[in-house]
């Protein structure tokens, strides 16, 4: 069955029909394409277009077909080029001639642009969820280590002491803006076009604002011309994909380095690390590895579309049969990819005597700088007095703790015996414990700040 060609003297050629079919993609939104042919059929009866019990056949129909979709009982059949055509072909068979009826006043141009936001709208909900299971393992992995301190880096380079709650919590607030930003996408994406027909709209009072509200969603299309083109919520969705594992893919990163052995901070549960079929002492990271490499496919999805987006002229184009495949994509790899991460997490070991190990007192040199500027040094003065204490310390081959007063004084004359209480690590972190910081007082106000952003989203 085609939705077309009497106009054609001829059928379709065969190397064109496998290029320009959809069907072995689209068929996934099956259940968005039936309800909004049900909330149409109940439209046009309710606008005088078709009796109420043609309508009532239709939906009836519909939802037969529905069942038989998700028993797995639907079978395609040659013709059916996209979801449509499937289901609109199977209807005809259930119902008689009311079935050709139900595409009054409606193109595959609306009906595809509204079948693909109900599906994003649904994908966003499962997205978000499964990237607040994630928030919640990090939350519970750094309630266990608020005391635990760690090397901080930039630059991969030593920098200051943290504690590994503080850095386990840095995630949690990356992947907040990617729910947030998802929240952002759906508001956009919730605006209904069903009723714009083709390009130019319905001659037949279909109550747009009701059939909208029907579907779920939140608003209607202002214009027709752009409601069956616009594709920015396809595009924002992927963004938001992309970003989310951007974030996962740093996450990936750093878990990836302190399992080293040479770092040894943190060590994979067994089920999720994988071995060398040539070298029997490896561990590998290969979950963490694939976070890390399926984020490129993310923004390579990301990128095809807008590319497929920036030429388009007005209106409906078959370029836009290319939006699908790319956002399942993406949605398909991030759904495969966050329960793993988020297992890991959760049985993420971490070795506290390995993190304290790798401290190194120059890591407490802006604390000593810190100390100065309490004597009343200005921070650019303190902060070259200090740098030379380090450049000393190396040359001798000293820790800073170890340079002896007197030279510390040759150096300024602010410094005082009391500096040698600078050099404890603990206190160091302590110190910091203005909101945000890496001091436990302060990690455990984060942790229920967190606490509080996850009660909004379960509880609204």
């Amino acid at each position: 069955m085609t939705l077309w060609g009497g106009a054609f003297s001829e059928p379709t050629d065969d190397d064109l029909r496998a290029l320009n079919d959809s069907i072995g993609f689209d068929r996934r939104m099956y259940a968005q394409d039936i309800a909004g042919s049900i909330a149409y059929a109940q439209a046009i009866a309710q606008a005088g277009i078709i009796t109420g019990e043609e309508s009532a056949s239709i939906v009836q129909g519909l939802q037969k077909v529905l069942q038989e979709f998700e028993a797995g009982a639907f079978t395609l059949k040659p013709g059916d080029e996209d979801i449509h055509t499937a289901v609109e072909r199977r209807l005809t068979e259930l119902v008689g001639p009311a079935g050709g009826k139900l595409h009054t006043g409606r193109s595959r141009n609306d009906q595809v642009a509204t079948d693909f936001r109900l599906w994003v709208l649904d994908a966003i909900e499962e997205i978000q969820a499964r990237l607040v299971g994630l928030q919640v393992a990090l939350v519970e992995q750094a309630g266990k280590h608020i005391q635990t301190l760690m090397p901080g880096y930039t630059h991969l380079q030593p920098a200051q002491p943290i504690t590994a709650a503080h850095w386990l919590m840095s995630f949690f607030w990356m992947l907040a803006r990617d729910v947030e930003r998802l929240d952002d996408c759906r508001r956009r994406t919730s605006v209904c076009p069903l009723g714009s027909g083709a390009l130019a709209g319905t001659p037949f009072l279909i109550d747009r604002e009701k059939l909208a509200q029907e579907l779920g969603f939140t608003a209607i299309t202002a214009n027709s011309l752009d409601a069956v083109s616009d594709r920015d919520f396809a595009a924002e969705f992927l963004f938001g994909l992309a970003l989310a594992g951007t974030h996962l893919s740093r996450l990936a990163e750093d878990i990836i380095l302190y399992s080293n052995p040479l770092f040894g901070y943190i060590t994979l549960n067994d089920r999720y690390s994988t071995g060398s079929s040539l070298m029997p002492q490896k561990r590998n990271a290969d979950p963490m590895e694939l976070a890390r490499g399926k984020t490129g496919r993310l923004i390579g999805n990301l990128t095809g579309l807008l590319t497929t987006l920036k030429g388009l002229p007005s209106t409906y184009n078959k370029d836009l049969q290319e939006d699908k495949e790319a956002v399942f994509d993406s949605f398909d790899s991030l759904t495969r990819l966050l329960p793993v991460v988020t297992a890991i997490i959760l049985t993420l070991q971490l070795n506290p005597q390995r993190m304290q190990a790798a401290l190194t007192e120059d890591m407490l040199a802006t604390d000593v700088a810190d100390y100065l500027v309490k004597k009343g040094l200005p921070f650019r003065q303190a902060h070259r007095v200090v740098g030379e204490v380090v450049r000393l310390a190396a040359e001798q081959s000293i820790t800073l703790s170890q340079m002896p007063l007197a030279t510390l004084r040759g150096i300024s004359d602010l410094f005082g015996e009391d500096v040698r209480a600078v050099f404890d690590f603990q206190q160091s972190v302590a110190r910091r414990v203005a909101p945000g910081g890496p001091a436990p007082e302060a990690v455990i106000k984060q942790i229920q700040l967190a606490q509080d952003w996850l009660n909004t989203r379960t509880h609204g």
